[in-house]
């Protein structure tokens, strides 16, 4: 143990040397616009994918490659198996990135790295650049340091997990026998607060839903037409709002039937939480007066734990194009998140069932199902996960957390589930005031150099805890 915490000293000392190099590193992955979404330049997906590849090389992995498949955007991976008795840990992280955006909302260049108070702003600086960077800098530091990692690992950097990962599971079938491993190490969440560390245990899953509304064959004079006809944008409304009851809570019986029961241990771990309503509003910026709702637990972990209901979008007419008429036609995305053992496809018949059924004065509706995908947990019995909190806690010198999610991770049930239940240690550079996938997007450098130091403290842990297991 001593030898191997030498070993660790070692090559802590080897990343401070290098670590201005690595932060250059992921600027100049951050420049590259690697944004998945259909209509953007796929080419900058490759050219972040030959990047990464590079940089991969230049780290010391060894059969490093970028996986194609047909119509999807590449992987790169890349291993070094010193020996094949070795724990092996499957790192993951992902290099394509969400679009800027409003360019007007930006105080910088999105895809223009830059330096502000401590933060690094651009689009994929933390989501998840970021990541990519934290295992290739703590790989860098062993073999810098020491000479050899002490356990084996394997790498894979996504190249559409923003756009849900749509062909993972074709990926993890063509490639399951060269993606087997003990651990998976997955750094694409986030911390519960600046210099929190945090490991997360739990996804929640998300249903997505086109709602069209429609009442007549074009748009009218309200004046001259307006009162025996249905409004559109009215029935659209009163359908929506007939979804949650006044504390947010769903009002669908079927659909609360589906939730499970949130367990004692999860309860346990809110009220262990570190912080409250007042650090809650705090982070997510709500304005003074707005009701905080589903108060009934701690606020950050109805998100993690509760199913919710958000319009995401909605379109009659436009500000722009506001005229006096009656519009014929409405629409809204609707997002239903589900929570971990909530069945996302059950739940999408039964929302999309109780819309049709809460439709007023028959008007014409439709409703489309854009996505279905499951939440995720996993119990934190497996001695992976207080190796993992001994890193953190080493890398960050702060007590380490276990937290939930409230997003949808797409990767992380389907790589748990083609491993045989391996244990996977979720972990993250980001913080509650990242603005992942917003505007001003932007990492928390001292949280970024914590989180390589906690990686490189957590080689070492798992070597010893995957031997003994």
């Amino acid at each position: 143990m001593e030898n191997l915490k030498l070993r660790v000293s070692e090559a802590l000392s080897a990343y401070e040397s290098r670590a201005a190099e690595h932060l250059e590193d992921l600027k100049e992955l951050a420049r590259i616009p690697s944004v998945s979404f259909p209509g953007f330049d796929p080419q900058e997906v490759v050219r972040s994918a030959e990047y990464v590849k590079a940089l991969a090389e230049k780290r010391g992995l060894q059969n490093v490659q970028i996986l194609k498949m047909d119509g999807v955007h590449p992987y790169v991976y890349g291993d070094l198996i010193r020996d094949p008795s070795l724990p092996t840990l499957l790192l993951y992280a992902h290099h394509d990135v969400q679009p800027a955006g409003d360019l007007d909302l930006w105080n910088t260049e999105p895809f223009e790295p830059t330096e502000v108070d401590g933060r690094l702003f651009g689009r994929g600086a933390a989501d998840d650049k970021a990541g990519v960077m934290v295992h290739l800098a703590s790989i860098d530091a062993w073999l810098q340091g020491v000479g050899e990692l002490p356990v084996n690992v394997k790498l894979v950097v996504e190249g559409e997990e923003e756009i849900g990962s749509e062909h993972l599971a074709q990926f993890l079938n063509t490639h399951k026998e060269m993606l087997q491993a003990d651990c998976m190490v997955l750094t694409d969440t986030t911390n519960f607060d600046t210099g929190v560390p945090s490991l997360t245990i739990s996804l929640r899953g998300i249903v997505v839903l086109d709602v069209e509304v429609e009442t007549i064959d074009h748009a009218v004079h309200s004046g001259m037409w307006g009162g025996p006809i249905p409004c559109s944008v009215m029935a659209l409304n009163k359908i929506l709002a007939s979804l949650v009851d006044d504390k947010g809570e769903l009002a669908v019986p079927e659909l609360n039937a589906l939730v499970p029961e949130l367990s004692d241990d999860r309860r346990a771990d809110a009220a262990e939480l570190p912080a409250g309503e007042e650090a809650f509003r705090r982070q997510v910026g709500m304005l003074d007066g707005v009701d905080r709702l589903m108060d009934d637990i701690n606020p950050f972990a109805a998100t993690w734990w509760k199913p919710s209901l958000a319009i995401n979008a909605m379109q009659a007419s436009s500000r722009k194009d506001a005229r006096n008429i009656l519009v014929p036609k409405a629409w809204a995305r609707v997002g239903l998140r589900t929570t971990p053992g909530m069945d996302s496809a059950a739940a999408a018949e039964v929302l999309t069932r109780a819309i049709k059924e809460a439709a007023p004065w028959g008007v014409k509706i439709k409703v489309t199902t854009e996505g279905v995908g499951d939440g995720w947990s996993t119990s934190t019995e497996h001695p992976a996960f207080d190796a993992g909190r001994r890193a953190l806690e080493a890398g960050y010198d702060a007590p380490a957390v276990y937290m939930g999610c409230g997003g949808s991770i797409p990767f992380v049930e389907p790589f748990a589930r083609e491993l045989g239940g391996v244990p996977a240690l979720l972990v993250g550079v980001e913080d509650p005031y990242t603005n992942a996938h917003g505007e001003n997007e932007s990492l928390d450098l001292g949280d970024f150099h914590k989180a390589i130091k906690a990686n490189i403290h957590l080689f070492a842990e798992l070597a010893e805890t995957l031997s003994q297991a």
